[in-house]
């Protein structure tokens, strides 16, 4: 059986039906049996995304409206974002990212992400429970931080609780 191709969405109308200061994913890429994960990310007016780093995924970001800052990690030169940037966030790169006076909206694509599963806990001693690892789970879109004290959700972007 061949798949069919549909509109899953059109982007200019999820981000003139967002609320003005809406932040973080705004739609998601949930379709049953793909290879993609693509996320529509809208920050506000001066937000930022703090610096982060994704481990596994290299990310394309494609900016569909506003503008912004997208700093690399270390001493790099900070790269202008406007409509129709596209840049590519290759996996262990750190970046931060900032919105500019009109808010910054993109598109994030990446292979999707394998699914969290439980593995057994070897211990070195004696019995005792593995450590909790919840506060490393974003609570806006559910996905563990591969940070051990992660401040900025690298899928999303939403800040971590203050611990």
């Amino acid at each position: 059986m061949n798949a069919t191709p549909e509109v899953l969405a059109v982007l200019d109308d999820l981000l003139a039906s967002a609320a003005p200061d809406a932040r973080g994913a705004v739609w998601q890429l949930s379709e049953q049996g793909r290879e993609l994960d693509a996320n529509l990310v809208r920050l506000p007016a001066g937000a930022e995304v703090g610096e982060h780093q994704e481990d596994v995924l290299d990310v394309l970001l494609v900016v569909l409206a506003g503008s912004g800052r997208l700093t690399p990690g270390g001493d790099g030169t900070p790269l202008d974002l406007t409509p129709t940037t596209v840049t590519w966030l290759p996996r262990t790169s750190r970046r931060a990212l900032a919105a500019g006076p009109d808010g910054l909206a993109y598109l994030t694509v990446h292979r999707r992400r394998p699914g969290l599963t439980i593995k057994p806990t070897v211990f070195a001693g004696e019995g005792g429970e593995a450590p909790c690892s919840l506060d490393r789970v974003c609570p806006e879109c559910g996905r563990m931080s591969q940070e051990s004290a992660p401040k900025y959700c690298g899928a999303c972007g939403e800040r971590f609780p203050e611990r």
